[in-house]
């Protein structure tokens, strides 16, 4: 799947709900994803499993915000293409 399918995925999932939620509730929500997954990082013995959930959860949080904002994933991902955005080099020199 690329990252432009995942977002129309998300979008049809979540998009109606989330557009009558808001920007700043869903922002908040998508914070509240990055808390769980800093948790299951933060656990000894990790659980992999555990860990792969919480990253498709701010994954699909973040497209949902991207979407509510107009911003294409997969062409903001463009950024990094060349490298650092800043300094073009890979790995970066910056």
């Amino acid at each position: 799947m690329t990252i432009q399918n995942f977002q129309k995925q998300i979008e049809a999932i979540y998009y109606t709900r989330d557009a009558a939620r808001g920007v700043p509730m869903t922002f908040t929500w998508f914070v509240e994803e990055v808390g769980e997954l800093a948790k299951e990082i933060r656990k000894e013995p990790q659980n992999i499993e555990r860990l792969r959930e919480e990253f498709a959860d701010v994954f699909a949080w973040l497209a949902t915000l991207a979407s509510l904002l107009d911003i294409d994933l997969q062409d903001a991902a463009q950024i990094y293409a060349d490298g650092c955005p800043k300094c073009n080099a890979t790995p970066c020199s910056c």
